[in-house]
């Protein structure tokens, strides 16, 4: 290799050290170009149907937004926090209740074991003195909230977590001011004779991305409107709440739509045992829907991934960047997609192949 390869070479690898080094710099600022391009599509469809200028469709959109999210908040976060602590102090007669069952099992295994003539108190000989110590509700309520405050703590800083989430706000906000600026300077970074090229991969990007976010968007909408009517014919309680959460939460593919059952089952175990194996039940059959009639007719124009690579993705973006990567995989693997069908086919092996075929 000639020496101009080898400084090629350093370069690559110094560049490539160095974007792994603000790695978490680059994902919070792609959350937020993500967040811009919501805002500026919401701002486009309005202008679109309204033909209004800009600012008025931008204030608009970030109004609407706003009262959305302190709507969700004051619908979802206050009812979890009464139901929880109901579930909390319901927890002691639901573990006696268990423990019965689970004597009965043994005292029948016991039976079986040492004969039918065994005494009644023979499932006892299976079963450890420890067993049949209850804590108090008060003890078993203080322990359990020890420890999920424990694990919260451990798991994140909330003082950092707001400074990261003002900051990606912040950048959206300007971002979605100010588009084609941006996106100027990004197309000034690239080397002069692929800008006309590049310009027209950002915008594919764009598409892609905003494309994404409206199929998601209905598809939310449908699982929610699933979720709320189902929890209705069963008599579930907080069914606004529920289904608020599960539409959220359907952003998230794989994770989300498993935590949004955890809450509505809670709930329902508080009312009657089959309720819950019920909204189990319910929670399959509509991501089962979701997945294979609502995603396929309403994302039609969406950058389509298989559900290996979605995975994939997920677990590839959530190593390198941690829960946000898990909440910007899907979005990452989208723009990844367009970059890869571009750059490294058309631009590369494309013109390659076609060489190969000449020589």
């Amino acid at each position: 290799m000639k020496f101009q390869h080898w400084l090629g070479l350093a370069a690559l690898l110094t560049a490539g050290l160095l974007l792994w080094s603000l790695r978490e710099v680059l994902i919070h600022l792609f959350a937020a170009v993500v967040l811009a391009m919501a805002i500026c599509t919401l701002v486009g469809a309005l202008r679109k149907r309204w033909a209004i200028q800009r600012p008025l469709a931008l204030l608009v959109c970030l109004l609407g937004l706003v009262l959305i999210v302190a709507i969700a908040v004051a619908v979802i976060v206050p009812p979890f926090f009464s139901q929880f602590q109901q579930l909390l102090q319901q927890l002691p007669a639901a573990a006696r209740e268990l423990q019965q069952i689970v004597m009965g099992w043994l005292s029948h295994a016991s039976s079986l074991v040492y004969g039918t003539g065994a005494d009644a108190n023979g499932g006892a000989r299976l079963v450890p003195d420890g067993l049949s110590t209850i804590p108090s509700s008060t003890a078993l309520a203080s322990g359990v909230s020890g420890g999920i405050k424990g694990l919260l703590d451990l798991a994140s800083n909330l003082g950092s977590g707001l400074v990261q989430l003002l900051f990606v706000i912040a950048v959206a906000l300007m971002v979605s001011i100010q588009p084609e600026s941006y996106r100027r300077v990004a197309i000034q970074l690239v080397p002069s004779f692929y800008r006309r090229r590049a310009q027209s991969i950002l915008l594919q990007c764009g598409d892609a991305l905003s494309s994404w976010m409206i199929g998601v968007l209905i598809s939310s909408l449908c699982v929610g409107l699933l979720a709320g009517i189902g929890l209705s014919l069963l008599g579930v309680k907080l069914v606004m709440a529920n289904a608020l959460l599960a539409g959220l939460l359907n952003i998230i593919p794989n994770v989300g739509p498993t935590l949004s059952t955890v809450f509505p089952m809670s709930v329902a175990l508080l009312d009657a045992p089959w309720k819950a194996v019920a909204v189990l039940g319910l929670y399959v059959v509509i991501q089962n829907v979701e997945s294979y009639v609502i995603t396929p007719s309403v994302m039609q124009r969406q950058v389509n991934l298989l559900p290996g690579l979605t995975l994939t993705a997920q677990f590839i973006f959530t190593v390198l960047f941690g829960p946000l990567g898990l909440l910007m995989a899907l979005p990452l693997a989208v723009v990844m997609q367009v970059l890869i069908r571009e750059i490294v086919i058309h631009d590369l092996l494309d013109p390659w192949k076609k060489r190969r075929a000449v020589a």
